[in-house]
């Protein structure tokens, strides 16, 4: 099963979530469960926990085809020692949030050096952030997303993922979501080398750690380093990247979702990709 759907809002309530994911045709999806630009929200309701949980069920999306995504304000790597305990609490209430849900994953940006500390020592401390926030929660999976290579950002290259995943303690609760935007503007040129590209995720990582990926075209050219997402088709990576996800059974039974710039899309987009699996 392809689970294929963007990232809807849960504006008025996480229980809205899977409803607006059916309106667009999506067979899973991502959401916010909290506002993600704020450090604290209130807690979930027992009836939204319970609205969600429902309405899950009756449109067909199962914990595996849903991909929830923690604050923007999280930097799990921070050099400073308040922002750092800020962000390993927070990232634990998304956590918990999660596992209130009946969700088995949660996906995050890794974090940022700020150029105060070492990639090294940014790195140990994501990875002690995830141990701190597996060993207070249960039955979610901490999902480290790559990035563009932005900034400070870590995460944008294979080898840093693979070296935060070998300090985590619990090897079976952390994985990774590729984002293909990031991926590409990162120096990975899934247009010309999709093939190497994976060989090489599977090579460094490997593919039993892949919990999601994040179908975006780029803006901006491979290397780039500069995060700008596209519309599928009308980036520089072109359809051809994303026909060959759709088509290949190591993406199978994990959410392949969209974060593309214009929602009005979305619906011919999860049609089109679709599509594309029963080829």
């Amino acid at each position: 099963m392809y689970y294929i759907g963007a990232h809807v809002s849960a504006s008025g309530g996480v229980e809205n979530a899977p409803l607006n994911a059916k309106e667009i045709g999506a067979t899973g999806f991502a959401l916010f469960t909290k506002n993600q630009r704020q450090w604290v929200s209130a807690p979930l309701s027992g009836e939204s926990i319970e609205s969600f949980k429902r309405n899950c069920i009756e449109n067909g999306y199962s914990a595996d085809a849903i991909l929830p995504h923690d604050s923007y304000l999280i930097n799990l790597g921070a050099p400073e020692s308040d922002k750092l305990e800020q962000s390993r609490m927070a990232f634990i209430d998304e956590m918990t949030r999660c596992q209130q849900l009946g969700l088995n994953r949660l996906n995050f940006h890794p974090g940022s050096h700020l150029k105060l500390i070492s990639e090294d020592e940014c790195l140990r401390r994501i990875a002690e952030s995830i141990n701190i926030a597996l060993d207070r929660t249960s039955g979610v999976t901490a999902v480290i997303e790559n990035t563009a290579g932005q900034g400070s950002n870590l995460g944008f290259r294979f080898e840093q993922i693979a070296q935060i995943i070998a300090q985590v303690e619990d090897k079976g609760r952390v994985g990774v979501c590729i984002d293909t935007c990031h991926a590409f503007e990162a120096g990975y040129d899934l247009k010309n080398n999709f093939a190497q590209v994976f060989d090489e995720f599977e090579r460094i990582i490997g593919f039993k750690y892949l919990k999601g990926i994040h179908l975006n075209d780029a803006k901006k050219p491979c290397g780039s380093k500069v995060d700008r997402h596209e519309s599928l088709g009308k980036g520089e990576i072109g359809w051809e990247c994303f026909r060959s996800i759709a088509s290949d059974k190591r993406f199978e039974n994990i959410p392949l979702i969209l974060e593309t710039p214009d929602p009005e899309l979305w619906p011919e987009e999860i049609a089109s990709l679709i599509k594309l699996t029963a080829c």
